[in-house]
């Protein structure tokens, strides 16, 4: 365990850097301390630790991370945005790239009335009475060494607010891209989405690594819920195949309010996403969705967390995965109903499909209850390829090969069909096509 200490010198010296550059006149800046004090005391994660059990992180322990500057906005072109970006399908684009802001690649000065997007960095420094409010507010820095990291050493991310009683039709997309370096690099995106009463939103949190690139995204969103209003919420996670990938999302509902989170992860060597949800107005409802598609030696960890403090709420998660190679795939849902949250209806389902022998699934539904007049239900399934209804489409002439992809596109497509952006479920289809043998000919037909 030598190297630990050494390793958390290295977030210390970014930490040391990051006040002298500028960060010690920061409002921010006692919460930044307290997060950096509580990071060296924590320390990472080891599978020791019941949370991490089934995932090490020393991979990423060990390699001494360089901070991200803003020297690689210059090589990213405004063509290589658009290709990712749906910019004809959005109503506002942000863009960042190793985690620095790109305002010349961004799409933000004709936004629609009631919504306002930018830069964290710029709303900190001028001091944003919203983000005062809320920042690093929503998210555990006590436990989660991972979050206290990302809020000592956060430089910037995306703040994205909707006024009360606001309708905002066409979505907003927050894209990170990673590009390669010449040294492995880390980047800290925070995201801060706020909305009023009776509003409603749909956000895409993108994050995407250029081939080759080599690094440490550790990102952490805070997304508040007002009173009546509806959020639909995308985090998409197509990192490099050398990536690292630490995610942390937290849900805070008010009353009467109702937000839908999907976690689609597709890249990335390691990957964790811890996601919390609250609900603390009654008459909430919040759904989890989830799907992950692995394989080599991938390693998807998702983690979730319901927590039911008020009567008369609703929630459902819903997460597949899809595993090929040795890959290893990860799943903990706990859904906890206190005390006083009588009248509570939970229900959480996951489901694994294992395309070889060595890919490797670990299931941990969990239910904690404290009040007595609840709905509450979990379930896992882990299995293999239908031999029956592979049979059946191979009696109706289908190759056993296109009759295998046939299956498993049918599989994930129950999870993409939950997206309702047209251009994002068309983008992410193409992709999950694109793994399976003979997917062009199943779009074609489609």
């Amino acid at each position: 365990m030598a190297h630990v200490k050494e390793d958390k010198n290295t977030y210390l010296a970014h930490f040391d850097r990051f006040e002298q550059g500028g960060a010690a006149s920061d409002w921010f800046l006692p919460a930044r301390k307290t997060a950096m004090a509580r990071f060296t005391e924590l320390g990472f994660p080891t599978t020791k630790d019941e949370d991490w059990r089934y995932t090490n992180v020393a991979p990423i322990a060990k390699i001494a991370f360089e901070r991200a500057d803003r020297s690689a906005i210059d090589g990213v072109t405004a063509a290589q945005i658009a290709r990712l970006a749906m910019a004809d399908a959005v109503g506002g684009l942000l863009v960042f790239i190793n985690g620095h802001f790109a305002r010349d690649l961004s799409i933000i000065d004709s936004l629609s009335a009631g919504l306002h997007a930018g830069s964290l960095a710029a709303a900190v420094e001028s001091g944003d009475a919203v983000v005062k409010e809320h920042l690093g507010k929503h998210t555990d820095s006590v436990t989660q060494a991972f979050a206290a990291l990302n809020t000592a050493i956060v430089e910037d991310g995306a703040v994205i607010r909707v006024e009360s009683g606001k309708k905002i039709e066409r979505p907003i997309h927050v894209l990170y891209l990673s590009t390669s370096t010449a040294s492995p690099f880390v980047s800290h995106p925070r995201n801060l989405i706020v909305v009023g009463e009776c509003s409603e939103v749909t956000v895409i949190e993108n994050y995407v690594g250029l081939d080759g690139a080599k690094y440490f995204a550790n990102a952490v969103t805070e997304i508040v819920v007002g009173d009546g209003a509806i959020v639909d919420h995308y985090n998409v996670q197509r990192e490099a195949d050398e990536a690292f990938h630490i995610g942390t999302r937290h849900v805070r509902l008010g009353r009467d309010s109702c937000a839908t989170s999907h976690t689609l992860s597709m890249g990335g060597k390691l990957v964790r996403n811890n996601v919390g949800a609250l609900l603390a107005g009654e008459g909430a409802e919040c759904t989890l969705n989830g799907l992950y598609t692995i394989d080599g030696e991938q390693h998807v960890d998702n983690h979730l967390r319901v927590d039911h403090a008020v009567p008369h709420c609703d929630s459902r998660e819903f997460y597949k995965g899809i595993l090929e190679g040795r890959s290893h795939g990860v799943f903990c849902g706990r859904i906890m109903v206190r005390e006083d949250a009588q009248k509570t209806d939970a229900k959480q389902t996951n489901m694994s499909l294992l395309l070889s022998e060595e890919a490797q699934v670990d299931s941990k539904p969990q239910l904690e209850i404290f009040a007595d007049d609840v709905k509450c239900t979990h379930g896992a399934t882990i299995g293999q390829v239908d031999e029956d209804a592979l049979f059946y489409l191979q009696s109706r002439g289908i190759s056993a090969e296109a009759a295998r992809s046939l299956l498993i596109y049918a599989f994930a497509k129950e999870s993409v069909s939950k997206i309702k952006v047209d251009a994002l479920r068309e983008q992410l289809d193409a992709l999950l096509l694109a793994r399976l043998p003979q997917g062009a000919s199943f779009r074609e037909s489609a």
